[in-house]
């Protein structure tokens, strides 16, 4: 706990000193342009309705809460993974990888610092997006808030896991953009941010499967839209858990072999 304190700490002070306030204005656009586009589109094209097999593939017309919730969980996903994923190719760049591998501070009491301090960014960032939302009359008409709380703790628990994968590969790679750029369209094009991936051809639908986010996506889903509890949602919130576990467990074997990898190519 005292390596996750300091680190959360350390992080935030580097980050608010570092970055000027109009990054997390430049953090939001993503969002608010989906949600605002998506009024747009639904309001001056599509004439205020949804098509029927819409409908019929999410059970219901609301079309605007769909997307609300799915551009809300994607920049959760993605600003949690962005934050908690670079924090070692990021002591890697500024000279202090070394230090830190020498350092008595467990690893995962690190990456969970890291993570509490992008945590607590993220909430405040999907935050002021719901509240965009609200302005535009989007409401979640059916919500259950205990699922919905279990679904976002299984989200913030499969991010994280994934992010520690990722990080293995970037110090190995030597680089961040291609490899989360490539998470991040994988998240955005199979796990039904925007659209129900049952409109995808069934390989790309089973390679969605192995994303943790999918399974989470159902249960925030079923929880905000369709007041599902949560004895409903457990299978989904189960199947989250063991992705995220599976995905935690193999990032843990691979780092250390990463690290190395690492530290060797740097000398």
């Amino acid at each position: 706990m005292p390596v996750a304190w300091a680190t959360l700490r350390r992080t935030w002070t580097m980050t608010s000193r570092a970055y000027p306030w109009s990054y997390a204005v430049g953090c939001l656009l993503t969002g608010v342009l989906t949600i605002g586009l998506s009024y747009l589109a639904l309001h001056a094209i599509g004439g205020g309705t949804v098509a029927a097999d819409f409908t019929a593939r999410t059970g219901g017309a609301d079309y605007l809460g769909y997307i609300a919730i799915g551009a809300g969980a994607f920049m959760f996903t993605v600003r949690l993974l962005l934050w908690s994923s670079k924090a070692l190719i990021t002591e890697q760049r500024q000279g202090t990888l070394g230090a830190l591998l020498v350092a008595p501070a467990g690893r995962l009491p690190y990456l969970l610092g890291f993570t509490g301090f992008a945590l607590a960014n993220t909430v405040v960032e999907v935050g002021l997006l719901g509240g965009f939302a609200a302005l535009l009359g989007i409401t979640l008409p059916a919500c259950q808030p205990l699922a919905a709380l279990a679904g976002v703790l299984a989200l913030a628990f499969a991010v994280f896991a994934v992010s520690v994968v990722l990080g293995a590969l970037m110090i190995v790679a030597g680089e961040a953009h291609i490899s989360q750029n490539t998470v991040f369209l994988a998240v955005s094009l199979l796990c039904g941010v925007t659209f129900p991936n049952s409109y995808l051809p069934a390989p790309a639908r089973w390679l969605a499967e192995t994303l943790p986010v999918t399974s989470a996506m159902d249960v925030l889903r079923g929880a905000l839209s369709h007041g599902a509890g949560l004895a409903d949602l457990a299978p989904r919130l189960l199947t989250c858990l063991a992705l995220g576990a599976g995905y935690l467990l193999l990032g843990l074997l691979v780092l250390p072999g990463a690290e190395r990898r690492a530290v060797e190519r740097s000398y």
